[in-house]
């Protein structure tokens, strides 16, 4: 989510006054010039206890982790930033087709409300484990649940749409109709927040609809059977995936409201939903959902259920990572590029085929949110760089 780039934390040094450091004695300025960069891990633990650097004025917090503001640096860290990257986007192609299969199987195609609640008690124990203080990833921050309420809401109805989006419809058609999530977000802070994009961003978005509409028109599902006819994608498939990208877009909105309104980050907030928006669609469950015969259900059924919540914990494991340790540009072509990837496995896999139609409007809707993000952050450089002068 765009809204989690807040998680990052910004620490500054302390200087000291230069007329007081040069009416310092030499010695005292030289030991004053051994500041928390050059302090060894022992010496920074000791000093840490003994409250000893804030009292001589060297930081006003000392971070945990060590970032590129700081002179030492772990050589490492670029490596360990690409291999989350590389682990989050398997993870999160895996996890499409993995829950494109569950669904496929009549036993578990009714139960969408039931998997999406496993699925946020499992982000929510991972989240508990990484706040512990003996991992210290973050900071648990409590908000009032009534407060909450609506954030989980909508949370649950956004996983359960997509999950029913992605049941009925081809992942190609799923996962090119997510970039409608763009468009739908900035139409949605223009006309209720106000909040405007530039014109070029908008020029670039106007191909994008037009190629999610080839797709919509022309994607189709294989034949079922040798020599049957082929069905193009139904109204159905449509008019779900567009509702789920709609509620999408108003949670996603909703999460940056709420991050700036009790000021925590994104795993902070997540901390608090999670759990909850599982325990509301367990209110859901016994209306929504049919069980299959729990004694007749295969075990490679059950392994990819496993599967699917092992594959969350990963995903927001990694993601941790690499917002904390990436750019904004890093963090948007790791999204695009996952995109990509699934669009193309799920156009040659399964046997469905590809017009030539619909393969112009995939390409046409990949160029243009590339463009886009260019655009996108090419303007905020610009008023980044104008702020600072």
């Amino acid at each position: 989510m765009d809204a989690l780039n807040d998680d990052n934390e910004k620490f500054r040094l302390v200087s000291s006054n230069t007329r007081e450091e040069a009416q310092r004695p030499r010695s005292e300025s030289a030991l004053s010039d051994r500041t928390l960069l050059n302090m060894s891990d022992s010496e920074t633990e000791e000093k840490r206890r003994s409250g000893d650097l804030e009292k001589e004025g060297l930081v006003e917090q000392l971070p945990k982790v060590v970032t590129k503001e700081h002179a030492t640096k772990d050589p490492y860290a670029r490596a360990k930033i690409l291999m989350w990257m590389f682990v989050n986007t398997l993870a999160t192609v895996t996890i499409v087709f993995c829950n494109k299969a569950i669904f496929s199987d009549k036993s578990f195609s009714q139960c969408q409300a039931a998997f999406a609640s496993f699925h946020f008690f499992v982000t929510a124990a991972t989240l508990y484990l990484l706040s512990r203080p003996a991992v210290g990833m973050f900071e648990p921050r409590k908000i009032p649940i009534m407060n909450m309420l609506p954030l989980a809401i909508a949370m649950a109805m956004n996983i359960v749409g997509m999950n029913v989006s992605l049941q009925v419809s081809t992942i190609t058609f799923y996962q090119i109709t997510r970039v409608l999530l763009t468009p739908i977000v900035a139409i949605i802070n223009f006309f209720f927040y106000k909040k405007t994009i530039p014109r070029m961003a908008v020029y670039a978005l106007i191909p994008m609809c037009f190629g999610v509409g080839l797709i919509s028109y022309y994607d189709q599902k294989s034949a079922p059977v040798p020599g049957a006819p082929i069905k193009a994608v139904g109204a159905l498939s449509v008019l779900l995936a567009f509702g789920s990208v709609t509620v999408s877009g108003i949670y996603t909105i909703w999460i940056g409201t709420y991050q700036r309104k009790y000021e925590v980050n994104g795993f902070q907030l997540l901390y608090n939903q999670a759990p909850l928006g599982g325990v509301l669609l367990l209110y859901v469950v016994p209306w929504s959902d049919k069980f299959p015969a729990l004694d007749q259900t295969p075990a490679v059924m059950w392994g990819l259920i496993l599967l699917s919540g092992f594959l969350a914990a990963l995903i927001n494991l990694s993601q941790f990572f690499i917002i904390g340790g990436s750019g904004p540009l890093e963090s948007t072509v790791v999204g695009h590029l996952k995109t990509c990837l699934i669009v193309v496995i799920g156009a040659f896999s399964g046997g469905k085929v590809i017009t030539d139609k619909a393969a112009f409007g995939i390409l046409l809707a990949l160029i243009s949110i590339f463009s886009y993000s260019a655009i996108m952050m090419r303007h905020t450089n610009l008023a980044s760089t104008v702020k600072k002068a």
